[in-house]
């Protein structure tokens, strides 16, 4: 048969598990610590040096692991770039293997084979393709046996090396690379573990490190294959990816065939101060082979081709985000959606993860206009952004620092920096800019409804009290923008990455479910100042008590969110033990807890009584009076009339009352610029003005009295 490397048929997804066969017990057919075969990589070996039959009896001998410097090295090497190894063993009935399992240890990449067959490599090189005696691998890599961690597990199937070994004389043979002549040190173990479907015992005892590998699990199940290329914080590489989802109550086996999603993805970390954590979180597009992208439903999901992978490791509740999301969507709002499963990349169990919706312009997702490259002028320039409050961490090109707060980034987020054009760039800014401009001067509804969506900022205003996330309004707040002739204002939201909420933080801020947290605007510099003007608005609280109420009545009862929580750690039962035996931070301070317990079910246990107390707290201390809502509004002393808007050549502007000092007209263009100024007088009969000149687009104007803006708004000139 032809010679085909195991990640691509690992990539074709043959089964790798008899489901017919159950597993009794686990034996060692090869042992790390045993006398192997080995030979210096100071030169290139013989083509055939692999396969069964080669004669080896000119090369060393000693016993694993192989290497220097490590305290794990049986046999001391000398300095190299490599090293080969061999390892005959014997099988005695191939049809009682019903599972087939690699544990590698490595420091810093190695390509293993079965009698001559590739059946796993790591952090080295092309896939079939065996490396040269010199060639280094990607990056560092440290063994783990020697400082208490675990090998890396690579699954093998028996059904695969059905036509790979024999009854009798089998050989493993592994090649194992250094990142460079200069490393300080180098390590080679590894073992072949194999379950037994009887309880026959013709092999070794496996290791007391050894944990019982994973088979199978009632959540979805995706698996990446990188092809042994580590997944970089940036780019992202090429992958593929294979979901086996066999509906609810049905369990998905690592033998399933793919049929969730079976094909090209691109994949990299994700995240701030999560890349920290040993437990990484991932984005990735879904993708044709020729690179396009590829729109697929995943896990009944609506289609699209960006998502994250999100792998809770602070959080030990592990469902914050998915509970935050819950009540997004509870409130009529788009949040992203949310699906459980597990994740193993390049075969090695990688955790319990959710799946998550990307932020990003769709009908199914941020329903909003898309903006095109060709979209720079008129209405079409007006709308279709998704922007954020956030961080730098893309460079001060990636958005625009707020004149009126000190070290506030606003952030683009879709289209990205690299997609705008310069028109688009400076209209968003000259937008958002205009509004903190005329917030800051007056601060009141008549300026606010000219920019904001109110009913969107109440429920996002609402959520994020309900979290006290410790970043709100300051990283990962979003916002959009709608086209003119669709509204035209800033609508907040989605809501993302509230891993910090819930009392889930100790820096900073009382963690405690007492207290107003959009009452932090006074005591930092990367929060908007306007956050605290909206909340404290007597006309937008009376309406945040309305809408309280009305919530507090349906989605939001205590009993509905209670029920959310238990019903959602019921769904992951079996997969959170697997996930802590993966990752054990179980009673264990990982940054930023305010809270540690010391079992899963006392991490829920403090989420919910957490949500409880804040849920009341709300309760006691709501502002606002739903009454006033429906009342009359306090007469403006100062009325303006602009029209007509849209206008052609010509606009009228009316005003009434008595006004204190001299009045005066400002237009400026999208990109913030001053095209027209006009004084203004007090009387019953409008004033026009002829602006025949300006060339059709939107405009924003500014009433002045002195050094007081007492109207502003938007003016489309056709």
């Amino acid at each position: 048969m032809p010679i085909v490397p195991f990640c691509i048929i690992l990539s074709l997804m043959l089964p790798f598990f008899s489901l017919s066969q159950s597993i009794d017990h686990w034996e060692a057919a090869v042992l790390a610590e045993e006398e192997w075969r080995y030979r210096i990589g100071n030169s290139e070996p013989p083509s055939d040096w692999n396969q069964s039959d080669f004669d080896d009896s000119s090369w060393n001998t000693g016993f694993g692991g192989f290497g220097y410097s490590d305290g794990d090295d049986n046999t001391l090497l000398p300095t190299t770039l490599s090293v080969y190894l061999r390892k005959e063993f014997e099988i005695t009935d191939t049809a009682l293997i019903s599972a087939v399992t690699l544990y590698a240890d490595y420091d810093d990449a190695f390509v293993a084979y079965l009698n001559g067959v590739e059946i796993a490599r790591a952090n080295i090189g092309t896939p079939g393709v065996a490396p040269a005696h010199n060639e280094t691998s990607y990056t560092d890599h440290e063994a783990q046996l020697y400082q208490g961690g675990l090998p890396e597990l690579f699954t093998i199937s028996p059904q695969q090396l059905a036509d790979l070994w024999t009854n009798g004389t089998n050989t493993l043979s592994v090649q194992v690379h250094n990142v460079g002549i200069g490393s300080s040190d180098m390590s080679a173990l590894f073992f072949l573990m194999v379950g037994i479907s009887d309880d026959s015992n013709d092999y070794q005892e496996v290791p007391a490190w050894f944990p019982e590998p994973f088979v199978s699990s009632d959540l979805p199940l995706l698996l990446i294959n990188t092809y042994g290329i580590p997944i970089p914080d940036e780019p992202k590489i090429d992958a593929h990816l294979g979901i086996i989802d066999n509906g609810p109550g049905v369990l998905n086996f690592l033998t399933d065939d793919y049929n969730g999603y079976d094909g090209s993805i691109a994949i990299e970390i994700r995240g701030s101060s999560s890349q920290s954590f040993a437990k990484k979180n991932y984005s990735f597009e879904t993708r044709l082979e020729n690179g396009e992208n590829n729109n697929v439903p995943l896990l009944g999901m609506p289609e699209e081709n960006d998502w994250v992978l999100h792998g809770p490791y602070s959080d030990k509740s592990l469902m914050r985000n998915v509970l935050s999301y819950h009540i997004g969507n509870q409130m009529d709002q788009y949040a992203p959606r949310t699906r459980w499963c597990e994740v193993l990349i390049n075969n090695e169990y990688k955790g319990l993860y959710v799946l998550v919706e990307k932020i990003k312009r769709d009908d199914n997702r941020v329903d909003i206009a898309r903006l095109t490259p060709n979209d720079v002028s008129g209405d079409e320039l007006t709308g279709g952004y998704i922007f954020s409050v956030d961080r730098d961490d893309d460079g001060p090109q990636s958005g625009w620092y707020s004149p009126f707060t000190d070290f506030l980034f606003y952030k683009y987020q879709d289209p990205d920096f690299d997609e705008l054009q310069p028109e688009q760039k400076d209209y968003l800014q000259t937008y958002v800019t205009i509004y903190e401009e005329a917030m800051q001067i007056l601060p009141t509804a008549e300026t606010y409804e000219h920019f904001i969506d109110v009913p969107s900022w109440i429920d996002y205003w609402i959520a994020t009290e309900i979290f006290k996330h410790v970043d709100n309004f300051k990283f990962s707040f979003y916002m959009y923008k709608r086209k003119e002739s669709n509204g035209g204002k800033i609508y907040f939201g989605p809501l993302w990455d509230i891993n910090l909420g819930y009392g889930n933080f100790d820096f900073a801020k009382d963690p405690g479910p007492q207290g107003w947290s959009y009452e932090w605007v006074n005591s930092g510099v990367l929060r908007p100042f306007w956050v605290l003007d909206l909340s404290e608005d007597p006309e937008i609280q009376n309406k945040v008590h309305c809408r309280w109420q009305e919530l507090r009545q349906g989605a939001l009862h205590t009993d509905s969110l209670l029920s959310f929580i238990d019903s959602t750690a019921a769904y992951i039962e079996n997969a959170q033990i697997r996930n802590f035996e993966r990752w054990p931070v179980l009673g264990t301070y990982v940054w930023p807890n305010a809270y540690v317990g010391d079992t899963y079910e006392e991490e829920v246990s403090f989420l919910k009584d957490w949500l409880v107390e804040r849920l009341q707290w709300m309760d006691d201390n709501m502002f606002g009076d739903c009454s006033l809502v429906a009342g009359e509004k306090e007469p403006n002393p100062f009325r303006v009339n602009v029209y007509p808007n849209p206008f052609q050549n010509e606009l009228n502007v009316q005003l009434r009352g008595n006004y204190p000092g001299k009045a005066q007209l400002r237009l400026l263009d999208a990109r913030g610029h001053l095209v027209a100024e006009e004084d203004l007088t007090s009387q019953q009969t409008a004033q026009v003005f002829s602006l025949s000149s300006l060339g059709a687009g939107l405009y924003f104007y500014q009433i002045n009295i002195e050094d007081r803006v007492i109207a502003s708004g938007k003016l489309v000139k056709q």
